[in-house]
């Protein structure tokens, strides 16, 4: 019985230790760039309320009706979207950008309803992120309630091919991560009028604002022409939903 007990205390120290070594290695996040993050917080246009699930981001005077649930690339600071997709909401579209369980899209069990409440100004909503947020997207876009997708730099494991949804994927030419070619790879899932677009000089870590990512490409834009490029093709890809 000893020689048991200290087998079974032997191997429930070692779950222990692991259970602990994955919380520590789940909240070193990369962290928001406070420079680009601060031009969105005093951006007039828009207004900007934290919550405990997300931060929601809205335009100051009227809105299009129109809501995107953005959800952030594995354990990269939900801030360090703020710039980036602030532009799109000075067009008149809320974003609301989820604050995953443990910084991993995947560990969240929560649905597109249990966000929606934070902005229940909102009539129809699109789903998207980035990284292995967009794959978390795509996983929550196969549902009616969901009129589009949005993906920046990834791409789905789910098969939404027969779908009718209208899908913008943009990737960076640079990103070392969701590569072009492993976004084209991956482009049997979506739907065949998918609307393409590859922002020259864009890499992984540019669809938002947190430095360098291990194992991606060089950035040659600035921030700045990121966040204009990803601005024109959601203003266009929302606008014209609206026709």
């Amino acid at each position: 019985m000893r020689r048991i007990r200290s087998i079974l205390f032997a191997v429930l120290a070692v779950i222990v230790l692991l259970a602990v070594a994955f919380l520590f290695y789940a909240n070193l996040v990369m962290r928001g760039e406070r420079e680009q993050a601060l031009l969105a917080w005093e951006n007039e246009e828009i207004s900007i309320t934290s919550t405990d699930q997300s931060i929601v981001m809205e335009p100051a005077a009227g809105g299009t009706g129109q809501g995107l649930l953005f959800i952030p690339g594995a354990k990269v600071d939900p801030y360090a979207y703020l710039y980036k997709l602030s532009g799109v909401v000075e067009s008149g579209v809320t974003v609301v950008i989820t604050k995953p369980t443990l910084n991993l899209a995947f560990f969240d069990s929560r649905t597109l309803d249990d966000f929606a409440v934070d902005a229940p100004g909102v009539d129809e909503w699109y789903v998207g992120g980035h990284s292995l947020g967009g794959v978390k997207a795509c996983m929550l876009a196969d549902s009616p309630e969901v009129s589009g997708l949005v993906l920046f730099g990834s791409y789905c494991a789910n098969d939404l091919s027969g779908s009718s949804l209208e899908v913008l994927s943009i990737v960076g030419s640079n990103d070392g991560l969701s590569t072009p070619e492993k976004v084209s790879s991956a482009a049997d899932e979506l739907p065949s009028s998918t609307e393409y677009v590859t922002i020259e000089g864009g890499n992984h870590a540019r669809f938002g604002d947190y430095g360098h990512q291990p194992g991606d490409g060089d950035a040659t834009i600035s921030t700045e022409e990121e966040r204009e490029r990803i601005t024109l093709a959601l203003v266009e890809y929302f606008g014209s939903d609206q026709q």
